[in-house]
This record gives structure tokens, C-alpha cells and sequence, in this order.
């Protein structure tokens, strides 16, 4: 008899369930449920368990907020709950809240070659460290590495170091964000505000007055050629996350691959082959050489948070990914 586990995606807007084959890892039976609609994360996994009439005592629910204590608070929505009371609540025998980019890192063990396009680079060496990172609404980051048969997400808040410019136009930006906003992050430039924030410093260190934008609007003028401050915005963002994924590669050495997550850049896939990304990947000055090899792979899996859920989940209840 095939054995499930719970496992789930939950952001602001949906809270995403599914189960899991404990064995094989396979996702089925995803169901979603609007955060707005319901009270808490313990209705919708009721809700769920009842559709489902499977006999579930394991669970594990990445959510996108900071995991420390007990005490979980969600970000972007009014949902709180203790993970001890939950666990007792559902009669399960295993419970873990893990934060959704540990969840992300984790799946990416369970990735096929249909699951990632590759940009640049070489093969991937197995199990050494791997980073991941996705911007979105913010900026993502973890790191992934393999220790004693097992693989150990190192979650963090790397979105939140510096931005760090290396050409003319990109200290423009800095010095017009810095006048704006104080502590400029890579997260203030990478990530659906961040694209706003390039395309009005461009305008702005031109002395011109920017307009009221929206990302998606950037995006969108920047693929119709039909704005060059935005197809600037566009290009520039694709250069940083260059940069910043080859500054990934460098702090760990993830010769296991840099993979991209996230909403944003699937949106301009086409755009984003041809543009600068690969070159500010490499342009490390003397660990060029270092850093040419290393893979970069987007991940088009469609449900990667759940995908990870399941991994860790199994991984913790003793199975070897």
C-alpha cells in the first residue's frame, strides 16, 4: 500500500497541498486555496485531508517567511500559528515548517534534465555545493550542500548584501537609488520592485522625470522595443543577476551548479538568452577561469516548492535522496 505524506507551498496569496509518495517523492493531488478565504493554514490542511480520505501522519509546509522559533508569522498575510499546536492538532507524527527557499534547494537533488534549462557553463560535479536563487518579490537565496549522504539546505537572507556595481552605468543607478532609499541592497534591484527601481534611476540620472510604472509594464515596453529606457531596466537587470549569481558560485564554490528559481525570469526567457547574464557571470576579473565551468541552470519545474517539501520531509524520515 502506497504511503503519503502532506506537504505544502504557502506565500501570501495561495497556500498550496499536495501529497507524497514517501518512497519515490512523486507530487500528486495539488490543490490550491486562496489565503484570503480561509482562517488559517490548519483549515486548509482539514479541508484538504478530507478531500483526499488518506490515512496521513507526516507533513512538511514551506512557507515564505523567516523560520526560527515555535511561533510562525507569515510576512505577507495574517496567518500565525505554533508549529507544536499544529502537529498535536492534526494527530501527525512528523510536522516540519521549513522557509520556502529551503524548500526550493531541496528539490533541486529531484530535478531531471527536462526540469532546468542550463546557460553556459559546463556538467555539474555531483554533490558538490550547489547555490540557488529566484527573484520574485524579493530576492531568494540558499545554498545546498551534500554531507554524509545527506543534502543540507543553508538557508539565509543573501538578497539583503549590498549591491554591488561594476561599470559606469551601474554606479549611476546606485547613486540615485542611495539618494532615494539609503542601504541599497541586490534585492532593491533584483526583483519585481527592483526592475521598477532600475528603470526610474535610468531615467532620473538623465535628469528626465520617470513614469509611474509598474513591473510588469517594464517588462512588457522592453519586449515591444517600444520604450528604450525600459529595454535598458531590462538588459541591466539581467546583467546583475549575472553578477550575483557569479558572486553565488564564488563565497561557496558551487561547482554542483547556480540555478535561477522564481517568477520573474521565465516571463522573458527569450530575452534572457540572449542577453548579457552568462558574461557578468564570468566577468570576475582574475577567477574568470574560475567560475567559466560552473553551470547555470533556470528551474521550469512548475511546482519546485512542493517538490522540495517532499524531499526534506522524506530525507528527514530517514530515506536517501
Amino acid at each position: 500500500m502506497t504511503k503519503y505524506a502532506l506537504v505544502g507551498d504557502v506565500g501570501g496569496t495561495n497556500a498550496r497541498l499536495a501529497l507524497c509518495e514517501v518512497e519515490t517523492g512523486l507530487i500528486s493531488q495539488v490543490t490550491t486555496y486562496s489565503t484570503s478565504e480561509h482562517h488559517g493554514l490548519e483549515e486548509v490542511i482539514r479541508l484538504f485531508l478530507e478531500e483526499q480520505q488518506q490515512d496521513v501522519k507526516d507533513g512538511c509546509i514551506a512557507i515564505a517567511c523567516p523560520i526560527t522559533e515555535d511561533w510562525v508569522e507569515m510576512t505577507n498575510h495574517d496567518w500565525a500559528f505554533s508549529t507544536k499546536a499544529l502537529k498535536a492538532n492534526l494527530a501527525f507524527d512528523h510536522l516540519e515548517i521549513i522557509n520556502d527557499f529551503t524548500a526550493v534547494s531541496m528539490a533541486i537533488p529531484m530535478l531531471t534534465e527536462e526540469d532546468v534549462i542550463q546557460f553556459g557553463g559546463g556538467a555539474a560535479v555531483k554533490d558538490k555545493p550547489i547555490a540557488v536563487y529566484g527573484a520574485g518579490t524579493g530576492l531568494g537565496v540558499a545554498h545546498l550542500v551534500h554531507v554524509d549522504r545527506r543534502w543540507v539546505s543553508l538557508p539565509g537572507e543573501g538578497g539583503h548584501v549590498d549591491f554591488a556595481p561594476n561599470s559606469v552605468e551601474e554606479d549611476l543607478i546606485l547613486r540615485v537609488l542611495r539618494e532615494e532609499l539609503g542601504h541599497v541592497s541586490a534585492e532593491r534591484v533584483l526583483s519585481g520592485a527592483g526592475l521598477v527601481n532600475l528603470y526610474r534611476a535610468i531615467v532620473k540620472s538623465d535628469k528626465r522625470e520617470p513614469e509611474n510604472l509598474k513591473p510588469k509594464d517594464v517588462s512588457e515596453r522592453a519586449l515591444a522595443d517600444s520604450c528604450i529606457d525600459c529595454r535598458r531596466a531590462l538588459s541591466l537587470f539581467c546583467v546583475i543577476m549575472g553578477r550575483f549569481g557569479g558572486n553565488l558560485a564564488l563565497t561557496l564554490g558551487t561547482f554542483g551548479g547556480v540555478y535561477i528559481a522564481g517568477g520573474i525570469v521565465p516571463r522573458f526567457l527569450e530575452f534572457f538568452k540572449a542577453s548579457g547574464f552568462r558574461a557578468a557571470f564570468e566577468d570576475k576579473g582574475r577567477f574568470r577561469d574560475y567560475v567559466h565551468d560552473i553551470p547555470v541552470y533556470m528551474i521550469k519545474h512548475d511546482q519546485p516548492g512542493l517538490l522540495g517539501a517532499g524531499a526534506h520531509l522524506r530525507q528527514t524520515l530517514g530515506r536517501v535522496l
